[in-house]
């Protein structure tokens, strides 16, 4: 009697993605100021996980269409794989030109204030202003790391210097190497979705 909604509940499980998650830490320094991150990225801090993000099944496809010419565009301009810019902004906000994330990062790509004015992005919340200035840094990293991409996507999500400073490898974050893993498995559906070798 219950088989066939119990069927259609595995087949949806199957075609999805992985979970994705991220959590929160903070730490209080020496004058008793609150510091909290996504990103624990002071190897000498101690850090302490203060909440675990509601784990959530999203779908692979998210909603591209809006943004797929304006992912093609940049992808183009900069010579970055579209398959892999569509990753980055799967994992970073799923689509949500509005996101905003616990430590300020904004828009599709999630770029914090600091790094949107280094990349002269005036409005994070701009689709196109956005995935310009998200696919420039990633080209400004893949130069910086020599086409490495899972040092690239540790460095977009910790930080290039967070990278250099465990010697140019994946820093021991529990979060960052979540997060790599998360968009080298969308780069690989993207990738087959789009035919690309």
């Amino acid at each position: 009697m219950y088989k066939t909604p119990f069927l259609i509940f595995l087949a949806v499980l199957f075609f999805m993605a992985p979970l994705c998650h991220a959590d929160i830490y903070k730490y209080t320094d020496a004058e008793g100021v609150i510091h909290l991150t996504n990103v624990p990225t002071e190897h000498d801090v101690p850090y302490v996980l203060v909440m675990r993000e509601k784990r959530v099944i999203i779908q692979l496809k998210g909603d591209i269409v809006p943004y797929d010419d304006l992912i093609a565009k940049a992808s183009e301009r900069y010579r970055i794989d579209s398959a892999l810019v569509k990753a980055v902004i799967k994992a970073e906000s799923n689509f949500n030109h509005r996101a905003v994330s616990p430590v300020g990062a904004r828009g599709l790509m999630q770029l914090m204030p600091a790094t949107a004015a280094t990349l002269q992005v005036k409005d994070s919340f701009h689709p196109e202003t956005n995935i310009d200035g998200g696919v420039r840094y990633l080209r400004y990293l893949m130069n910086m790391f020599n086409g490495n991409l899972p040092l690239v996507l540790a460095a977009y999500n910790a930080g290039e210097n967070a990278v250099m400073r465990h010697n140019n490898r994946i820093p021991p974050y529990p979060e960052t190497q979540t997060y790599v893993k998360r968009v080298l498995s969308y780069f690989d559906g993207y990738s087959k979705m789009s035919g690309t070798p």
